[in-house]
């Protein structure tokens, strides 16, 4: 196995400039360019010889080569076309990796799971767009993707909402949605001049260990999201009024207000005030 080459800002621009390669704004791309932060990334991740690895956006192959060193099978999923000649090109004399030109949310994961790790729990690794970090991250998890942990850069504000808790600014459904499913750590601030070109925000690596079987036990899991989607798309209103609102609720003003009550909570009660275990807990009264 050859040792990763890309990872320095020399090397990447080496590779763009032989290709003419243009970064295209709607795919988001940044690419990382401090070898410090992948070796982190990957210790991160806890990669073994037996663990098949995931990546989203592998863009040049930079973080792919690292991951290939490590794993025993790396599977890159990349939506540009226009990168697919060039990580033939960094990723000649990786044998264990496949690139898929594919938009990720259109692949059938658990499908690709089946045939290539015989349905066992993979890792995924990724530098993520940071435009559809939350419909890839949910994805993987509302389809039940056999997943150990999800490792990814993602933006600073993002990464601070998946881990925070009741009663802070950032606290909201993606909070409780990526808390349900696993057990959020930040493992490095990563400042814009790690990537080429330079993001105007900071990002984060945060690293999402799946739970064996969530914190919370739940009758109706779409219900509970349903729930927690409308006490939060209004925030200034409070939690009743907030699911009274909502087109996702068919509940009657007075069965919202006896759930509440029987919560213990009183009327003026804002959805950023419940815990997980309470949104489960409003969801159940629901299904009594």
């Amino acid at each position: 196995m050859k040792e990763p080459t890309l990872g320095n800002p020399q090397n990447t621009i080496a590779v763009l400039q032989k290709y003419n390669f243009i970064f295209q704004k709607k795919f988001g791309q940044n690419f990382l360019i401090d070898t410090h932060v992948l070796d982190k990334i990957i210790r991160a991740a806890e990669i073994g010889k037996d663990d098949l690895v995931l990546e989203i956006g592998p863009g040049i192959g930079t973080m792919t080569q690292y991951l290939a060193c490590a794993a025993r099978k790396v599977i890159a999923v990349e939506i540009d076309r226009a990168l697919i000649p060039i990580l033939e090109d960094t990723l000649d004399g990786y044998e264990n990796v496949r690139v898929i030109n594919e938009d990720v949310l259109k692949v059938d994961i658990r499908k690709l799971v089946e045939e290539e790790n015989e349905g066992r729990p993979i890792k995924v690794v990724a530098n993520l767009p940071y435009y559809i970090t939350t419909p890839i991250i949910m994805g993987l998890f509302e389809n039940q993707v056999p997943i150990k942990s999800i490792t990814v850069m993602v933006q600073k504000e993002v990464a601070d909402r998946m881990q925070v808790g009741p009663g802070t600014k950032d606290y909201g459904a993606l909070s409780l949605a990526v808390q349900y499913y696993a057990e959020p750590y930040i493992v490095a601030n990563v400042p814009p001049n790690c990537f080429m070109p330079r993001p105007k925000v900071g990002s984060a690596v945060i690293r999402l260990e799946r739970h064996e079987r969530p914190p919370v036990e739940v009758k109706d899991e779409k219900l509970m999201f349903r729930l927690i989607r409308a006490s939060f798309n209004q925030r200034r209103k409070t939690l009743a009024n907030g699911l009274k609102n909502s087109p996702e609720i068919d509940f009657s003003k007075e069965e919202i207000e006896s759930a509440i009550e029987k919560l213990g909570k009183g009327p003026s009660v804002r959805g950023e005030a419940l815990t997980l275990a309470e949104f489960a807990e409003l969801a159940n009264y629901f299904c009594e």
